[in-house]
């Protein structure tokens, strides 16, 4: 193949939308948060469903299958939302949703959808938010030991073997992260 020797004009689709299969028997509403059921389809997000971003228009799959409609989700941008007990000391915060229309700082067991990038009045700011970064689940730390950044000495074979492997997907987080 060459180099271009003129202009090529190409189809490009929006980079910040993605169209999702909707579950059956149910209707997602424009701006509401989406989430995935688990098995790859659309509904309006409930707490610990992955987010998949806010619906830009509403589909309404009342009498259908899943699939039969898809929702368009805008999977990245700043959205302006009332978020119980915001304050302006909360900016940079993470943001935690428990159903489509519902904003907290707790997480519990709630999905985190982005974080605080503005305070515009109490209990109403904007949210970054972007679903290509993923999210990093915390670790449960069950050891009664102290935390450090520097792994200490271990005997074990299988404990070794086990720490290891938790520092190398740790270290490889970070080094995907950009440090």
């Amino acid at each position: 193949m060459t180099t271009l020797a003129k202009d090529q004009p190409r189809d490009f689709l929006k980079g910040d939308f993605h169209d999702y299969p909707v579950i059956a028997s149910d209707i997602i509403y424009q701006g509401a948060a989406v989430g995935d059921n688990g098995s790859g389809y659309a509904r309006p997000l409930q707490a610990g469903d992955p987010f998949r971003g806010f619906a830009d228009y509403r589909a309404d799959n009342a009498a259908g299958g899943a699939g039969d409609v898809y929702v368009r989700c805008r999977t990245r941008g700043k959205i302006r939302l009332s978020i119980s007990s915001l304050a302006i000391t909360d900016v940079g915060k993470d943001v935690f949703a428990s159903d489509d229309d519902t904003f907290t700082l707790t997480q519990g067991t709630n999905t985190r959808i982005g974080y605080v990038s503005s305070w515009v009045s109490s209990g109403v700011g904007i949210v970054e938010f972007n679903v290509t970064e993923g999210v990093l689940t915390e670790l449960t730390d069950n050891s009664t030991g102290t935390a450090s950044d520097t792994i200490a000495a271990i005997t074990d074979a299988a404990t070794k073997n086990a720490v290891a492997s938790l520092a190398a997907k740790v270290n490889s987080l970070i080094r995907r992260l950009g440090n």
